[in-house]
């Protein structure tokens, strides 16, 4: 994986994802083989937005690696509130750190920010735009569970703001997977989207409003929490808050093997009951975080060699 930064799933080959899921197995194998390797690394936290699995994963996978953190901590408690522009925020702190970790309410901040410093910045979240890193997860997930190639999978709920649908879906054209979209019609994939996964070689998309309609043919079902503070209208929210749930009876007409994820946080998408099934794959995918963020920053602090 030779990037200076990941900013979208969109920049990375086949190739490059099969790199970082099996540095990551390699790692999750056996951790105490990389315990020193960035001894005297430092990585740069700048989290905009609330977070807790992405900051705290990235968090001990830099200690994990035998490196430190800094933290730019809330908002409220920095130079932002002063009127600090990002590009300064981030050209700041690349003095502090050999890699920086970016989460911003807008769309396209992390491009934008990369423009302005050498080291490495990984997107945690642009918005409604993208987190390629939680895709990297995802994707060892899927593959840990289901493999990657002859997967159907089906991807729930909030699918226009839902960052994490948009870069798992473009990663998703690499391999040979069929994706059914299943949403209201309001919350339907973007039609830019839409238009560029349709664009690529072999890939086949459909959409649904019914999950019923496809349940029982699917590998994966990925769910998605619909995102009240992604609304600009709240009377919006409330028409399909609450619309796709799924309980034991939904999976009445599942196969047995099909794998639950889910990027967390829950509202009520998900029935508790389901945690104790074999279906549920969603804390497992959450712990997964550690060994492949542990993997992407080895890779991108090492100038993309898995080995010095």
């Amino acid at each position: 994986m030779r990037h200076d930064h990941l900013i979208t799933s969109k920049q990375l080959s086949r190739a490059d994802i099969e790199t970082v899921l099996d540095r990551a197995a390699e790692i999750a194998d056996d951790p105490a083989a990389v315990a020193d390797r960035h001894a005297n690394a430092v990585l740069g936290l700048l989290f905009f937005e609330p977070s807790t699995r992405t900051k705290m994963s990235f968090e001990t996978a830099m200690k994990r690696l035998g490196g430190s953190v800094v933290d730019m901590g809330s908002v409220e408690s920095s130079s932002v509130k002063k009127g600090e522009t990002l590009a300064d925020t981030v050209r700041v702190i690349e003095g502090y750190a050999d890699a920086l970790v970016l989460r911003h309410p807008k769309q396209g901040a992390a491009a934008m920010a990369s423009e302005f410093v050498d080291v490495p910045l990984l997107n945690a979240g642009d918005g409604a735009g993208h987190h390629p890193t939680q895709t990297m997860l995802d994707l060892y997930t899927i593959r840990e569970n289901a493999g990657l190639d002859d997967l159907t999978i089906g991807i729930m709920g909030d699918l226009k703001y839902g960052r994490t649908v948009h870069s798992l879906a473009y990663a998703l054209t690499n391999f040979d997977t069929r994706q059914h979209f299943i949403s209201p019609e309001s919350l339907q994939l973007p039609r830019e989207v839409v238009y560029d996964l349709h664009q690529q070689d072999d890939t086949q998309i459909r959409e649904h409003e019914a999950l019923e309609s496809v349940l029982s043919s699917l590998d994966v079902l990925y769910v998605t929490r619909i995102q009240r503070e992604r609304f600009p209208d709240e009377n919006e929210y409330q028409k399909v808050a609450g619309e796709y749930q799924i309980d034991l009876e939904t999976l009445e007409e599942a196969s047995d093997e099909l794998t639950i994820m889910h990027p967390l946080p829950r509202v009520d998408e998900i029935a508790p009951e389901i945690d104790e099934t074999e279906h549920a794959a969603y804390f497992e995918q959450a712990h997964n975080g550690v060994p492949v963020r542990m993997a992407l920053l080895d890779l991108l602090l090492a100038g993309g060699e898995a080995d010095e």
